[in-house]
């Protein structure tokens, strides 16, 4: 059994905390190690920033010790304060299913196994087998949100808003998102086709689905073609929704979204990939592979308007110019070698990273 934790840096008794916490993993046998994070440059959230540094800390840990299941210490009132945040936000089910008990972070599956337990049952269980804890002062800071939140929830109390209540609504409602879930990945099945790593949509199927399996199902494709970790706002999306409903190009989280007869085709934006190059042995905007002859002097860059231009039947593969600009090519110095997805192969291939099913298999995933 491995045991981690994280020192963020940002208070001088973090280090000594995080040196208690190794030495009660040693009492009980635990291999221990202290993640120091030292990301932060002043700018942006704090807490936001920290919590994506946390977790990818905890990742490349996990892998570097071949440890699928990482638990954390995630309370009752922990999911409580979420759900209330994710109020204020005006979140749907998905926002306030809140923290799962279970996700997939940076290939690692995090386990929360205190979600049905309370702040103080955990101090009471604590104090009864003479463990020590540490409080972090920021949790007094009312300049954070969170801590705000907190204190509400002190008020709301005496209404039955506790942190059982809320943290039983968060488990409702992931209830309600596994089934929305499973009917946005059937109505993906019968609505969708990948074509050279784009989603395209069937107009005339896509337009009767219900609104919320329908931005779902929008949501993921632009999240799986552009690679985000996070979906787009639901104001921008559904915006983005009614443009494309009359038939309209729309710009979106790194995607473009374009009408070709009675299809909807998203795929990558081509500004979104334009500086971006990898040598022949890398994975390219983080999708896409190629496999093919020397790959000495060669580089993956976007095919971009210059590149199609060099290929005269590129209208042959029916996809659209605005998705063959964004499409892998091959490379050396200013010539043109391959573009696969364009009709010049020349002995090259590109294949995703994951297949296509990945895209049908991550409507399910959370």
């Amino acid at each position: 059994m491995f045991a981690a934790t994280v020192d963020h840096g940002l208070r001088p008794e973090a280090a000594d905390e995080a040196r208690q916490a190794g030495a009660l993993a040693a009492s009980l046998g635990i291999s221990h190690d202290i993640l120091k994070w030292q990301g932060w440059d002043g700018a942006g959230n704090l807490q936001d920033q920290a919590r994506r540094a946390r977790y990818s800390l905890l990742a490349d840990w996990a892998r570097s010790h071949s440890i699928a299941v990482v638990a954390l210490g995630h309370t009752a009132d922990d999911q409580a304060e979420t759900v209330v945040m994710r109020l204020a936000r005006s979140a749907g089910v998905a926002g306030l299913s809140a923290m799962p008990v279970r996700r997939t972070i940076h290939g690692i599956t995090v386990f929360r196994p205190l979600l049905g337990i309370t702040r103080p049952d955990l101090r009471t269980y604590l104090t009864r087998h003479d463990i020590a804890w540490a409080d972090d002062p920021s949790n007094e800071n009312m300049r954070f949100d969170r801590i705000k939140v907190r204190r509400a929830l002190e008020v709301l109390e005496p209404l039955g808003l506790t942190a059982p209540v809320l943290a039983d609504v968060a488990r409702n409602m992931a209830k309600a998102r596994e089934a929305l879930d499973w009917y946005s990945f059937l109505a993906a099945r019968d609505t969708v086709t990948i074509i050279g790593g784009d989603v395209v949509l069937d107009l005339k199927k896509f337009r009767t689905l219900p609104e919320e399996t329908a931005r779902r199902l929008f949501s993921r494709a632009l999240m799986w073609i552009s690679s985000a970790k996070y979906p787009p706002r639901r104001a921008p999306l559904a915006e983005a929704m009614n443009v494309i409903r009359l038939g309209k190009p729309v710009t979106l989280c790194g995607c473009r979204v374009l009408r070709q007869a009675e299809r909807v085709w998203i795929c990558r934006e081509f500004n979104a990939v334009r500086h971006t190059e990898t040598t022949c042995d890398q994975i390219w905007d983080g999708r896409w592979r190629l496999y093919g002859g020397d790959v000495q002097n060669c580089t993956v860059r976007p095919l971009g308007p210059r590149g199609l231009n060099m290929i005269p039947n590129w209208r042959e593969t029916g996809s659209p110019n605005a998705a063959l600009t964004a499409s892998p090519s091959v490379w050396i110095g200013d010539d043109l070698v391959a573009a696969p997805l364009a009709g010049m192969a020349n002995g090259w291939t590109a294949e995703l990273v994951g297949g296509s099913e990945e895209f049908f298999a991550s409507l399910l995933s959370h």
